[in-house]
């Protein structure tokens, strides 16, 4: 199982506007999220590092999700 739980993943469905969520659409959801997020995180180490820091700071995500 992974990072994001799968309640959290049916409640971002129905604000979407979802009626129902079956348990495997919740299920992928999170798959690709967690995919997305760590594609982001990877870069945002790379900008740290990049910039001579250890600490991953809020400037790094946002120039990672800008890519």
């Amino acid at each position: 199982m992974g990072e994001l739980s799968i309640a959290a993943m049916e409640r971002i469905l129905k604000k979407a506007g979802a009626e129902r969520v079956s348990k495997r659409a919740a299920e992928y959801l999170a798959e690709v999220l967690e995919d997305i997020a760590m594609d982001i995180a990877k870069e945002a180490i790379t900008l740290a590092a990049h910039a001579k820091r250890k600490t991953v700071r809020v400037e790094d995500i946002k120039l990672a999700v800008k890519g």
